[in-house]
């Protein structure tokens, strides 16, 4: 797949090799996996596949993917997929989905801003470590958005914000 040159550099940032010593998990950590294995310590996977049903194409996740996905084995991601292992282990969708965009994708979803209120919820994926004065453009969009809506968004202080 990848030359031994470039996989060797791509396996010095990297936190996790498959079986094959080929890199696929991120310096963003595990966070799916951890989510499976917390499920998996009340029941088996077999357990968590009956429940692990897409509500919206009926879809349903195998056992042997709880499995692989728990033990932060490659699986190829799909949002079927997604919101089936959500029923399975029991957690909001959204939840699943930001722990999976962060372990297979090295994205994390948040709300660097502080931004989020009861009638708005903000979510930037971003690269781990970046704060709100790392990404000054989607702070301006936020504040264009909020103009053209005439709703007033303060932004709360985040590390690494300089005084305005």
């Amino acid at each position: 797949m990848f030359s031994r040159g470039i996989n060797a550099k791509v396996s010095a940032t990297c936190k996790f090799l498959n079986r094959n010593g080929e890199s696929w998990v991120w310096d963003s950590g595990r966070p799916l996996a951890a989510l499976v294995e917390a499920a998996a310590e009340h029941a088996t996977y077999r357990d968590l596949a009956e429940r692990g049903v897409d509500p919206k194409t009926g879809y349903r996740v195998p056992h042997a993917v709880l499995w692989r996905i728990g033990k932060s084995e490659g699986v190829k991601i799909n949002p079927p997929l997604v919101r089936a292992v959500a029923a399975a282990i029991g957690r909001p969708a959204r939840e699943v989905q930001l722990a999976a965009a962060q372990q297979y994708v090295g994205l994390v979803a948040d709300d660097p801003f502080g931004a989020t209120t009861d009638e708005m919820q903000v979510v930037v994926a971003h690269v781990p470590g970046m704060t709100a004065a790392d990404m000054p453009l989607a702070g301006e969009v936020l504040r264009k958005w909020a103009v053209e809506r005439g709703t007033r968004v303060e932004y709360a202080k985040t590390e690494g914000d300089s005084p305005e």
